[in-house]
Formats: C-alpha cells, structure tokens, sequence
C-alpha cells in the first residue's frame, strides 16, 4: 500500500487514482478550486433557485439533513440566500443523544420531515450488510439517497441540494469531480452500496419487497414527471467542513470527538454504529475515518503531512470501544450481534495483503510514505 504524495490516502482506498507524480485525484481536486470562479458559481445557484417553478408547498428546496455541521450549514446558506428549505431526516439505526439534540436544534432554523424506517427491517439490514459487504451502515447509505427523493416525489418539490461532492471532496475517477447533480446513475455508482442493491436482499431474513419500499429510489417516470433535480451545494459554493463546523456550533449544534480514531469534532455524531463502519473501512482499505479527515486538512494547509502521518500511525484504526459514548457491545446487543461474532467476522473482511497479525495487533504494511 503506497500513499498520495501530498496527502494520506492509500492506493487501497476505491475509485481513487494517482498521476505520473504519485499524487491522488482528490489533491488534484482540490488544487483546482483556485481556479474556479466561485462568485459566478454563486450567481449560478441563486439562479437556480428563483428559476425553478414552486408547486404551492410553500418550500423552494429540500436539504436531506443529520442536523450535523454540514446539512445545518447547508440549511442556514440556502435561508441567507432567501430560499425556504425543508429539511429531511432519514433517521439512524442507533440514534445517540447528541444526534437526537442536534436534529432538535436543527428545527429551529428549517421545518423538518423525519422518516424511520421499520426498526425490525433495518436490524436485519445492517445483520445482511455485515455479512454481505462487510458494512453495517449500508441500509443507512442506501436510505440517504433514497428517503430524500421519495419525499419529493411524495410533496412535489423538483430542487434538492446535497452538500459536497465526494470525488471533489475525497477524490474519485477522472472527470468525476466536476459532477454538480446527483442522477440515478451517480447514485448507482458512488452511494455505498458496495455492489449489493435493495433489489438484492428480498429473501434474505425474510424481507420481502415491501419492507424495501424506503430503500427504493421513484421511478424515472415519477422523477421526470416532477421535472426534479438533487445538486450538490459543494459545486457552487467552496466547501470547507472545519468551517461548517464552525458556523454550526455557533448556531446551537453540539461537538464532541466521537472515538479517538477520529482527527475531527463534530462529525458523524449521530449514530452509534459509525464507529464500527469506519474500524471496518480501515480493515478493508488501510485507512479509516481519521486518515481521511487528516488529509482534508493537509491539503488545506492546517497541518503538515509529517505531523499528520505520525498522528495517522498511531490513532488510525484504534478500535471504537466507545464511540459518542456508547460501549460497542451495548451498540451490537441491540441488533442481535454479540462481540465474538464481529470480531470473527472483520477478520473475514480483513485485507491480509496489506495487514499481519502481531499477537492480538494488527500491523498495517505501507510504503511511500
């Protein structure tokens, strides 16, 4: 496993690429925004906005929200704009109680339309995603993208605006990071789905296709028919999250550091089972959830890449005994799971090209560095 140049991205990480140089797309990426005309961007969205036809509901957009840095930034740009926002929460599988008064917080600023999913259902999604792709938050990925666009079809609003885009953001294929809308066929591609579809799983643990409804995009005739439209906000406006995070906890939102696998405040606070997707993601691609919020700040300039590396190489992959508070054995009782039974199933998920085993340690080997 080799690192970006510039950066602490891993060659294992998926979708990214490297140039003659050695450094990642997501580098690249980013070195390009001094060239953007963002003042023309912002006179783009704002077109956008009061161009769109409003169908009566007394909403011009809707923002799918956590309540966390991003989505809360996001709603109080799009108010500042002039635009009437409406929020909308695909609820968690294990809502923690920051997550819970974050979300409160957020309904001060935007009116708010929250959906959860069948509780039974989403255990046996996260037991299916674990099993199948190593990921217990794919049932939250996939409802993200889909919840969302259901409430659109279902209220008749054709505008939606995600935050960044990740190939802009986090690096991706060639070209990808121009991306400003999110089709169906983008969803298909980059949501996490990790290859399995909602389609997939009828059958297994006795799901059937109507316990899938929330996890199913509408149809292209109901997309069309609405004439809608989900852009990212990032393509318009230069995406900072240190920033968001900023102007977030001044509106009210709460930070903690969720696990001490994490180089971030206030991110990914909202359910308890994050801790465990991003201990998997490092056991998978050699680098989890610290590693990618470090690099973030190293292209920004915030920290150098030798202080960053060292700080990488000790905390990256420590295992969420807590996270946001909350013990990992209280977090997989709650779905049924007990703690030998994920410990043998990472292992199974484990990339032994890269990692070995050193007593109970696993010992990440990487070079370039």
């Amino acid at each position: 496993m080799k690192r970006c140049r510039t950066c602490l991205y891993p060659s294992t990480k998926p979708d990214l690429f490297f140039d003659e140089t050695g450094e990642c797309s997501a580098c690249t990426a980013y070195a390009k925004r001094k060239q953007i005309d963002w003042a023309a961007r912002k006179a783009e969205l704002v077109r956008l906005l009061e161009t769109t036809p409003r169908n009566g509901s007394g909403f011009d957009c809707i923002v799918p929200s956590s309540g966390g840095k991003d989505s809360l930034w996001q709603l109080l740009t799009l108010i500042e704009l002039g635009a009437r926002p409406l929020a909308v929460t695909a609820t968690t599988c294990h809502l923690t109680e920051i997550g819970r008064s974050n979300i409160d917080n957020m309904k001060r600023f935007a009116t708010t339309i929250e959906v959860s999913p069948n509780s039974e259902v989403s255990k046996k999604l996260n037991h299916i995603g674990l099993q199948m792709v190593g990921d217990i938050s794919w049932r939250e990925h996939v409802a993200i993208f889909t919840i969302p666009f259901k409430v659109a079809v279902q209220t008749g609003i054709p505008l939606m605006f995600y935050g960044e885009c990740p190939q802009n953001q986090y690096g991706g294929p060639p070209g990808t990071e121009e991306a400003k809308e999110m089709t169906r066929r983008w969803i298909g591609e980059f949501s996490g789905m990790l290859g399995l579809r909602p389609s997939d799983v009828v059958g297994m643990e006795g799901i059937t296709a109507a316990d899938m409804l929330d996890y199913t995009l509408p149809t292209d005739e109901q997309i069309k028919a609405l004439g809608l439209h989900a852009h990212f906000l990032g393509h318009y406006l230069p995406w900072d999250s240190k920033e968001n995070a900023r102007i977030a906890t001044e509106h009210g939102m709460r930070a903690v550091m969720p696990t001490a696998a994490n180089w971030w405040l206030a991110e990914n606070q909202d359910n308890a089972q994050t801790g465990l997707h991003d201990h998997m993601m490092y056991r998978k691609y050699g680098y989890g959830r610290g590693c990618a919020q470090i690099s973030v700040d190293i292209r920004a300039g915030r920290v150098s890449r030798e202080t960053a590396l060292q700080w990488v190489k000790t905390h990256d992959g420590l295992f969420p005994y807590r996270y946001m508070g909350i013990d990992y054995r209280e977090m997989l009782h709650r779905i049924g799971y007990g703690p030998e039974r994920i410990w043998t199933l990472m292992d199974k998920f484990t990339n032994w090209d890269i990692f070995t085993r050193s007593g109970d340690q696993l010992v990440l080997h990487s070079g370039g560095e």
